[in-house]
């Protein structure tokens, strides 16, 4: 399963590129006015850190102009994935962008039928938004495993990308239904890693080995 990390932070990337950890980078205009730093700019930044798919927002609303922001935002890079909403006009751009070989991530995604229609415009990448749902009582990783199974039953190429992570557990969950992206906030990387057990262990190592005297 690949991680792509749900930031705009340029540090939060770079840190977690050291340790092996970025297949690709998800953004959105909340993001990026949380970064408080013009949008292209930052955009070219994670692309000259990270080698794999970059997913740039448009936030236009008629297919028209999505097209059009599309094509600023495709040009900044090679890895660039322009991100469409789940709508008529973003799956029309949705087909124009892969007609032209351009990867396309379609975001908010809530139901099966939504993420049906995203496969056939030919999306590189279906993002569906697991945490909103559980805020609203409903099982996000239930619409997980219904997307997979549709897409896994007619060998559709679209990436199931599991978006809206809150905690390890949705990371679980997905990894066993078989998803093929998590895009994760940094913070859930980092807890990920974390068990006591594994902390408890290596000092009682640290400890015996320093009894010994000896050194490497």
């Amino acid at each position: 399963m690949k991680f792509f990390i749900d930031t705009a932070e340029i540090d939060e990337i770079k840190t977690l590129a050291d340790w092996g950890m970025v297949d690709g980078v998800t953004t959105n205009p909340s993001l990026i006015a949380k970064s408080g730093r013009d949008f292209k700019e930052v955009v070219k930044e994670i692309c000259d850190i990270v080698d794999g798919p970059v997913s740039a927002e448009v936030v236009a609303t008629d297919a028209e102009t999505m097209i059009k922001e599309g094509e600023k935002l495709a040009a900044i890079a090679e890895n660039v994935c322009i991100k469409v909403p789940l709508t008529v006009d973003g799956l029309k751009a949705c087909s124009h962008f892969r007609a032209n070989g351009t990867l396309v991530n379609v975001t908010l995604c809530f139901s099966p039928m939504q993420a049906l229609l995203a496969a056939k415009a030919g999306a590189s990448f279906i993002s569906p938004f697991v945490g909103r749902l559980d805020d609203i009582g409903q099982d996000g990783m239930q619409l997980i495993e219904d997307i997979c199974t549709i897409y896994d039953q007619y060998l559709y190429e679209t990436e199931v990308l599991v978006a809206s992570v809150r905690h390890p557990v949705h990371v679980l969950e997905a990894a066993r239904m078989g998803a093929d992206v998590v895009t994760v906030p940094p913070k859930v990387i980092h807890q990920l890693i974390k068990h006591p057990l594994t902390d408890k262990g290596l000092e009682a190592f640290l400890a015996d080995w320093e009894k010994t005297g000896q050194k490497i």
